[in-house]
């Protein structure tokens, strides 16, 4: 049900795809608590409601990402990011049961969720992946380049790069 687009091979970069049409002003995907949860279900790190200071959070966590990736990056955009990396479940946990050594499974929440989101965007800025804007004039999705030659265009060959390439070999053909 939502418009979200899974081009960009990461959580982080998948997150700030939900703002979307840029070119012509953003659109925004995650309108309600719900569209939140629906997205976290479907990227695979959530299935349980969500409230609006999570929306917020998401929200908070989306632009300072995008500021950091693809502006001049500031302290309080990183002290966003850290601070909702800081939720994120921490490694394996055990505890004793019954004389048994068992484990805990984490405990997950919107705020965890949204931590493992953080401590992906941590690898991507701080990894040497390159990040993209799509090339297609009206589109603005965001991905991950990694291209043998690292020289991706486009969000997805199947949408903007065929539609592009169609484009261009018509106005070729065009007298």
């Amino acid at each position: 049900m939502g418009d979200w687009v899974w081009d960009g091979g990461r959580p982080s970069i998948d997150l700030l795809n939900t703002a979307r049409d840029r070119v012509i002003g953003p659109r925004e995907t995650l309108r309600t608590p719900e569209d939140l949860a629906r997205w976290l279900r479907e990227a695979d790190l959530l299935d349980a409601p969500v409230d609006e200071a999570a929306l917020n959070a998401a929200r908070r966590l989306r632009a300072a990402i995008d500021a950091l990736a693809f502006a001049t990056p500031e302290e309080a955009d990183a002290a966003v990011v850290n601070a909702m990396a800081a939720d994120a479940p921490r490694g394996p946990r055990i505890t004793v049961n019954e004389s048994r050594v068992v484990p805990v499974p984490p405990s997950w929440s919107a705020a965890s969720a949204l931590g493992q989101v953080a401590l992906d965007a941590i690898d991507l800025l701080t990894g040497n992946e390159l990040l993209r804007v799509c090339a297609a004039d009206d589109c603005g999705i965001r991905f991950a380049d990694r291209s043998p030659a690292r020289n991706r265009q486009w969000c997805s060959m199947r949408r903007c790069g065929n539609r592009t390439k169609a484009r261009r070999h018509y106005a070729s053909r065009t007298p």
